[in-house]
This record gives structure tokens, C-alpha cells and sequence, in this order.
């Protein structure tokens, strides 16, 4: 078996110096210091053979060695003043400036300066710029959490109720690895914790080393990356070293899409960067690294769909657990582990503030709290009430009151049967969801208004009839304008993007057109960040079947604009009414104008945010050619 062997440098220098000192006193013995008097007395008598003259120094032989010594060494002194001294017979002798103490700081000062420089300031730039010390390159960055660093476990986690089953057996395995295995059963090697930004992956995460009380080692993807080549690959190196030392462990890597993004065509012609490599090495120490010693290694990103294939594999990552966004029950419990924080009044009901937050994340919850209780402090409260969690629902979801913008009340009075056209008509469709509040506040996002819908329940289908009366109501507010004001504004376009995805997707990817036909036409596949939750794929059809979805949508988008105003026509008293007291009071409720409730029919959930309409009004600025609202 070969042996590492340590050099220890300190060794050597002190070997070095002892040689050096040597070397000194084999010359110092060899070698008579004259006073420079003396050097003239044994000049005169003809006992120098042989001088070497410097600046300082006069080295010489003997022609007959004095006292042993074949050589001397003196210092040199002017020869004029040497000629009077010699002439008083005065004993003299050169001497120098400058001692050993001298000549040893003259080299070591300027030393110690330059390394102080680099350790105070030149140091700490590199450090920010990643290129910390040389010899520390290739150390690991990952921070080391213990439990009672951590502070976390699974009761401090709601509404992911499913991934949290399937992490405590991960806890099992590392509380007690010889009962867990009994039956030969291994644990996986890697876990991918999959979902949505702010749902709770990392805090699952460190729940996990929490409960089993065991080191938690977090980093980050991007932080094995660096600007040399091979220096991620060194980190990986490093960081499974440590944890191999602190077994049982959990590795933690957030943001793993920055570390093992899928690899390119450009490697096989020869081309290999520094992602490249730091993913090879990770490859590697998957499948070399052994679960059964307690090391379990978890990740977590919202961009499954960009990894690389290899590194998904079985014997990997063997299981993905996907943390979604809450259900109702859930998010009332949610709700409630952040709630613990705040003071809240006797009269709040989470369960009703989870009913109007269809879609919200655990992270979205936890700052619609932390809004309400901003709110409640504003106003002088002694506790958060309902109130301040409703004003906070619509603050996230609409954005901030501007009551600073003005709008001229042709607009304004526009802007009220807009917004009523939406309330009305969902009131009166049955799967539509119940109007929650309807505003004609300026927000922050740039809507003049909005009309806020609630669900009662959270739904996972939905039918043909549910995407018409969906359509229905987004083309309600234009309607109402054409109803009342006999013409069309730009107020709409917003709802027109909306009802038009919804339209398409009926067409091209549910087979819901029988003109089109039941074939899905444009594939999608899922994805957790962008515009929405899926994205478009390749349209894998014809110029003619181009033309025949066209029509499809164009004649579906009609139909459901000729329903709204067939509706509103029919409730004109009612919309007349609403639109007069909503421009008295800028707010309502169904509470403040009955005709709001549901007409009749069962109230059917949705699955889809609760917003109806929170950035469907644009004012154009013709003479600029910009948009100033949405």
C-alpha cells in the first residue's frame, strides 16, 4: 500500500539555516579582523600578498599566516585621513553604519509590509471576487449546521404533509440504521426535493437534520462554480470528504439546476468547461459514496426539467419528492405556524383567509402575515385582526393603494362598470367563483381596479363548461363598457390575453373544439418558473389545421363575449345600480350590494388564482407611444 508522505517545510528551513550558520563560522575562523592601522602596519612590513578593495571592506592574505590565519578582513577608512591619523600615531579602525540587527530588518520589513498588504487588503478583494487564497482554492464553502443550529423540525412544517412522510423516513434510517436495515433495505442515496419557488424545500430540508439531530452541510450550486477550471470539481472533492468525517450526515446542495444543468452537444466535439467537470465529479462521488454510513444527500431546485439525465438516474437520485403548493387545509396550517409570531384577534378565522388564497406558496403566507401585522401596527391595533389579513391578501395580490393617482371621472366612471360587468356576471354564472370584493383603487401594479374572486373549494378538474363561464366573466368588463358607453377601451386588453390563452388551450390542448378535432396539438411540459406553470412546446401541425385553430378560438372568444353582454343586458338595472354606489364608495362587497351573491346554482371552486382581473386596465399614452397601466 503506497504512503502519503507530508513534507514539513519547517524542517527544511531550519536545515537550511544551520548549513548557512556553518558556512559562517568556517569563514570567521579562517579569517584575522585587522584594525585598518593594523592593516597599514603589516602593508609596510611587506606581509600582504594580496588585497581586495571594496566600497567598505578591505579582504586580503597574509604572505606568512598571523596567529593561524592565512586571511584578514578590515574596514576601510579614507586615505587622506587615514595619512594624518597614521602621521599622530593615533590607533585607529574603520567601522560600518549598519550592524546584523540593521541588515536583518532592512530585508524583513519590506517583507512583513507586503504581506500584511496582501492579508488586510488585496486579500479580502480576492475573497470577494472568488479567488480567495491559493492554498484554500479548492476548500469547500458549505456551512456546517448542527442541530441546535438548525433550530427546525417537522413541527415547524404544515402543508406539505406528503413529502414530509417520505423525509421521515430519511430521519428513521439515520436515528437507527441497524433496525431500518434489517431486511437488507438500503436507503436512497440522493433525494430531490422538487416544486415551485417558496414552497419549502430548504426549510424541509433542514427540518430533516433537525429531528434526526445529525450535521447538516448546506451549500449552494453556484457556489461550486468559480472562474478557474477544476476548482468546483475540488469543492465537490472536499465537501463529501467532511461529510464522510462527520457521518451520519445530511449533504444539502440548494439551486442544484446551477450546478448540474443538463450537459451540451459541445462536450463530444471536444469542448468541457468548469460546469462540465464540477458535474462529472458530483457523477462520481454518487457512485462512490456509500448510504449505509449515514450519509444522505439532499437537494432541491424549481428547474427539474433543465437537469442532466445522468444525474437523475437510479442510484443517484433514486427519489424526487415533489413539495407543491398548499391546499386549502394546508395553507390553514401554514397560517397558522406563522401566526404563532403574531397577536391575533379573537375574531380571525385562518381557515376563511385560506379559502381566499388559492395559490399562494408557504413563503406567500408567511409574508401575507408578516403584511398583516405591518397593517394592524400602521392603524394602533393591539392585535391583527380579519380586516388587516383581508387588506393584506389584496395588497399581495393587487398591490398597494395609490390613492395619489387621480383619474378623470369619465375614466373613473368607465372603470366602475368594468369592474361591475366582471362581478355581475360571475354572480351569475354557477362555476364561477364567488365575488369576494370588487375596487376601483388605483394599484400599485398598475390596475385601476380589480374584482376579486373566492373560492370554496380547491379543484384539480375542470370542464368544458367551467373554461367558457372562465372566458365569460374575463369578458364581462368589456362588454359592460360596450353596453353602456356604446364603445370599447384599451382597459380590457389584459382580460383579452387571458380569455385568448384560455381559448387556445381548450383548442390545442384539451381537444375541447369539435371543428379542430380531439388531438392535442401543442405538447407542453411542466416547469416551475416562468410566465406560467407550463410551457409551450412545438407546434406539430399544418398551415390549414394553423387556420382551422384560428377560427376555433376566434368563434370560442365570441361566444363568450356574447354571453357577457347578454347577461349584463339582461341585469342593466343592477350593473346601473352597483356602478353608482361603487363610485360612491370605491370598495363593495356582497355584504354591500346584494346582487353580488350568487344568483342561483352551486358554488363551484377553482384551481387557478383567485384574482380575476388585477392588471386588466391600460391607459395608452398615444402622443408618446407608451403604456403608463396595465
Amino acid at each position: 500500500m503506497q504512503k502519503n508522505h507530508k513534507y514539513n517545510w519547517g524542517y527544511m528551513v531550519f536545515a537550511l539555516l544551520c548549513i548557512f550558520g556553518i558556512q559562517i563560522w568556517l569563514e570567521a575562523r579562517s579569517f584575522a579582523t585587522l584594525d585598518y592601522s593594523e592593516f597599514l602596519g603589516y602593508l609596510k612590513d611587506g606581509q600582504i600578498t594580496d588585497v581586495t578593495v571594496t566600497e567598505t571592506l578591505i579582504q586580503g592574505s597574509f604572505g606568512v599566516p598571523v596567529d593561524g590565519k592565512e586571511h584578514f578582513i578590515t574596514q576601510r577608512v579614507e586615505p587622506d585621513f587615514a595619512a594624518q591619523l597614521e602621521k599622530s600615531g593615533v590607533r585607529f579602525a574603520g567601522s560600518s553604519d549598519q550592524n546584523w540587527f540593521t541588515t536583518l530588518l532592512s530585508w524583513t520589513v519590506p517583507i512583513l509590509f507586503f504581506f500584511v498588504l496582501w492579508m488586510v487588503v488585496f486579500r479580502k478583494m480576492a475573497d470577494r471576487q472568488g479567488m480567495g487564497g491559493l492554498i484554500n482554492i479548492g476548500k469547500s464553502k458549505a456551512k456546517v449546521y448542527v442541530e441546535r443550529d438548525t433550530g427546525v423540525t417537522f413541527d415547524d412544517v404544515a402543508g406539505v404533509d406528503e413529502a414530509r412522510a417520505e423525509l421521515e423516513e430519511i430521519v428513521s434510517f439515520l436515528r437507527d440504521r441497524e433496525t431500518y436495515g434489517r431486511l437488507g433495505a438500503r436507503i436512497p442515496k440522493g433525494i430531490l426535493l422538487v416544486g415551485p419557488p417558496g414552497t419549502g424545500k430548504t426549510l424541509l430540508a433542514r427540518a430533516v437534520a433537525g429531528q434526526a439531530k445529525v450535521p447538516f452541510f448546506s451549500i449552494a450550486g453556484s457556489e461550486f462554480v468559480e472562474m478557474f477550471v477544476g476548482v468546483g470539481a475540488a469543492r465537490v472533492r472536499d465537501l463529501f470528504d467532511q461529510a464522510r468525517k462527520a457521518a451520519p450526515c445530511i449533504i444539502f446542495i440548494d439551486e442544484l439546476d446551477a450546478l448540474g444543468r443538463a450537459r451540451s452537444a459541445m462536450s463530444s466535439m471536444g469542448g468541457g468547461d468548469e460546469k462540465e467537470q464540477t458535474l462529472n465529479q458530483l457523477l462520481s462521488e454518487l457512485d462512490g459514496f456509500d448510504p449505509s454510513v449515514g450519509i444522505v444527500l439532499l437537494a432541491a431546485t424549481n428547474r427539474p426539467e433543465i437537469l442532466d439525465p445522468a444525474l437523475l438516474r437510479a442510484g443517484r437520485f433514486d427519489r424526487q419528492v415533489v413539495v407543491d403548493r398548499p391546499e386549502r387545509k394546508g395553507r390553514a396550517q401554514i397560517l397558522g405556524v406563522h401566526a404563532r409570531k403574531v397577536k391575533l384577534d379573537s375574531d380571525v378565522d385562518l381557515d376563511k383567509i385560506a379559502a381566499i388564497t388559492t395559490g399562494f406558496t408557504g413563503a406567500d403566507l408567511a409574508n401575507l402575515i408578516n403584511e398583516a401585522a405591518i397593517i394592524a401596527t400602521r392603524r394602533g391595533g393591539n392585535a391583527v385582526s380579519a380586516v388587516d389579513l383581508t387588506l393584506s391578501v389584496e395588497r399581495i395580490v393587487a398591490g398597494s393603494e395609490r390613492k395619489t393617482r387621480i383619474l378623470q371621472p369619465d375614466e373613473r366612471k368607465r372603470v366602475a362598470f368594468h369592474e361591475l360587468g366582471h362581478a355581475l356576471t360571475a354572480a351569475s354564472l354557477p362555476s364561477a367563483d364567488q365575488v369576494h370584493k370588487v375596487s376601483i383603487v388605483p394599484r400599485s401594479v398598475g390596475a385601476l381596479g380589480f374584482t376579486m374572486q373566492r373560492p370554496t373549494e380547491d379543484r384539480f378538474l375542470i370542464t368544458y363548461s367551467d373554461l367558457k363561464d372562465r372566458m365569460t366573466v374575463l369578458l364581462a368588463g368589456r362588454a359592460a363598457e360596450d353596453i353602456v358607453f356604446g364603445e370599447i377601451s384599451t382597459g380590457a386588453s389584459d382580460d383579452l390575453a387571458k380569455a385568448t390563452d384560455i381559448a387556445r388551450d381548450c383548442v390545442t390542448r384539451f381537444g375541447m373544439s369539435p371543428a379542430v378535432g380531439q388531438a392535442v396539438l401543442e405538447a407542453k411540459h411542466l416547469q416551475w418558473l416562468g410566465a406560467g406553470d407550463m410551457q409551450t412546446g412545438s407546434k406539430d401541425y399544418s398551415e390549414a389545421t394553423a387556420r382551422e385553430v384560428d377560427l376555433a378560438i376566434r368563434a370560442m372568444i365570441e361566444d363568450a363575449y356574447d354571453r357577457a353582454k347578454a347577461i349584463l343586458s339582461a341585469r342593466r338595472s343592477d350593473l346601473e345600480a352597483g356602478a353608482a354606489l361603487l363610485l360612491e364608495r370605491e370598495s363593495l362587497t356582497p355584504e354591500d350590494f346584494a346582487p353580488l351573491r350568487k344568483v342561483s346554482g352551486t358554488v363551484v371552486g377553482s384551481d387557478r388564482a383567485i384574482l380575476a382581473e388585477s392588471n386588466d386596465h391600460e391607459v395608452a399614452a398615444a402622443d408618446e407611444g407608451v403604456q403608463v397601466g396595465r
